[in-house]
């Protein structure tokens, strides 16, 4: 069988903002760590612009279209005023996800069966922009056919139940949860789906995701984010690339 793959890493900067708006004033700048990830590894960067601008403001989508060389990944909802910012900006990728403001940060995927019909629009209508449109979706069989019914050629699986039940040493239930991306991505791929992953890794779960053959892109920030306050952010990175690299590696050696 053919080795896995080369996996990417996108780095989200949204925390970087937080902690500038936290104090207001310009700094800690976003823009300035996503070109620091970029030159420590990082092969594209993800940024959520939400309703409330919590974090990312839509002047720093406006520089990091204009200041980085690496695919931009536009994390968005789904409505009229976000399409209209897309489609101005034209960022690399857009990835539709589900958001509340109650919420600290994304829940769940996106409800692909409900939303279904308005999915399908904005999916179009990015597309014709030349935006690659991915959803951001719960690993589970159905999602990933109805993501292929709406249009898309991305999807992103919600990785943070594993995560949880793994964080909370529930055994039984990390290993369902690991079934059920490893079975999501395998229909995925199966069915022309690119696939990639994100929502609560760290280094050891990065590195268990890497041996997945399926997924070819790791989006992950919080978790790097915090890692920089004690290590610095090209450490963090350096960190994460090396752990993806070595569950990489170990699943080209399994399929050889």
């Amino acid at each position: 069988m053919p080795h896995p793959p080369y996996l990417r890493l996108g780095v989200n900067i949204d925390h970087v903002a937080t902690l500038r708006n936290a104090r207001g004033g310009g700094v800690p700048d976003p823009v300035r760590a996503a070109l620091l990830a970029i030159a420590a590894g990082a092969d594209g960067i993800t940024a959520h612009l939400r309703e409330d601008r919590r974090h990312i403001r839509d002047e720093d989508m406006a520089r990091l279209k204009r200041e980085i060389k690496k695919p931009l990944n536009f994390e968005m909802a789904a409505t009229d005023d976000m399409v209209a910012i897309a489609l101005d900006k034209r960022p690399h990728a857009s990835c539709l996800v589900p958001e509340k403001r109650s919420e600290r940060t994304t829940e769940g995927g996106l409800d692909v069966f409900s939303g279904h019909d308005h999915l399908k629009v904005v999916t179009a209508e990015l597309g014709k922009a030349g935006v690659r449109v991915s959803l951001f979706i719960e690993p589970s069989l159905e999602a990933v056919q109805a993501s292929r019914s709406i249009g898309a050629r991305v999807i992103e699986f919600h990785t943070g139940a594993w995560c949880d039940a793994l964080t909370h040493n529930e055994n039984a239930r990390a290993e369902h949860e690991l079934a059920r991306i490893k079975a999501a991505a395998a229909l995925a791929s199966a069915q022309g789906l690119e696939c990639h992953a994100g929502h609560g890794l760290d280094f050891v779960t990065a590195k268990i995701a890497a041996g997945i053959p399926e997924i070819v892109e790791l989006n992950i920030g919080h978790f790097l984010i915090g890692e920089a306050v004690f290590i610095g952010l090209t450490a963090a990175i350096a960190k994460m690339r090396a752990a993806m690299n070595e569950g990489r590696a170990l699943a080209a050696g399994s399929e050889s």
